[in-house]
């Protein structure tokens, strides 16, 4: 698998760096390192900075061992950084130096797009991520495109967001609110044309029926995504995070140490 960075998903003789996955919601952050089982969530919403959001995460894994980050951003990402403030969240997400906060490689991408990337099973696969807002990536053969289809009109001068995000929900209740979203994913399974969609998102849930080129995606595809984005790029001579014990156990300090070259 490929993201417009480069190849994902191929076997090096490297091995694979400890990673930490956070997954930036617009109600929840949600985070899981490489080798746990139960992922763990701190509230977020319009108060939440990204210096904030930094702290909360470090508090919540402070007992776990990561070497490097996989962040996924609500909103659109470029170069490997946010371009443009979360429409959820607080300002101050845009130019914020993710690696010097977490004191490790951090890789920066589209939320919807980390989750597709987790979800995929081959050919063109749309991916529409139905939570707070709308998340959209498309996978076409391997390769990666995140999208940013939330805020282009839909009717009435409103946004598709507006409609089956959860200000949708809100407004219109759910029978109508699921009326829109049947709508918006069979008019974008056409233009984009898809082979299937992949509905994610904590909404998601609340769809009664999908058609037969849908399926329900499951969350937890976020971390799988998240841990595929460093599959393929591990440089060893790159400085790592790590969280040792040291002494009996109690005490427990962060370091950064550089990997040796194998």
């Amino acid at each position: 698998m490929a993201t417009q960075q480069g190849k994902i998903g191929e076997r090096t003789t490297r091995r694979s760096p400890k990673v930490l996955v956070v997954d930036v919601g617009g109600t929840n952050v949600k985070i899981l390192a490489t080798g746990k089982r139960t992922p763990r969530k701190v509230a977020s919403g319009p108060a939440m900075t990204a210096k904030a959001m930094v702290a909360a995460v470090k508090q919540l894994a402070a007992d776990w061992s990561y070497e490097v980050i996989s962040l996924g951003y609500p909103g659109a990402v470029s170069n490997g950084r946010p371009a443009v403030e979360p429409k959820n969240l607080a300002a101050g997400w845009v130019g914020f130096d993710f690696e010097k906060a977490f004191g490790c490689p951090v890789k920066v991408t589209n939320d919807a797009a980390m989750q597709a990337l987790g979800s995929y099973e081959g050919g063109r696969m749309l991916f529409l991520g139905l939570g707070t807002g709308l998340g959209s990536a498309l996978i076409t053969d391997g390769v990666l495109v995140p999208m940013e289809l939330a805020h282009l009109r839909y009717r009435k001068g409103r946004t598709y967001e507006d409609y089956v995000g959860l200000r949708g929900i809100k407004r219109y209740g759910k029978k109508k609110w699921r009326r829109y979203v049947d709508d918006v994913v069979a008019a974008l399974h056409r233009a984009l044309q898809a082979d299937y969609v992949v509905l994610g998102g904590g909404n998601a849930k609340r769809l009664m029926k999908l058609p037969e080129w849908a399926r329900l995606g499951n969350n937890n595809h976020a971390f799988t995504g998240g841990f595929r984005l460093w599959e393929e790029s591990w440089k060893d001579e790159r400085p790592a995070c790590v969280v040792q014990r040291t002494g009996t156990g109690a005490e427990r300090r962060r370091r950064t140490r550089i990997q040796k070259s194998g």
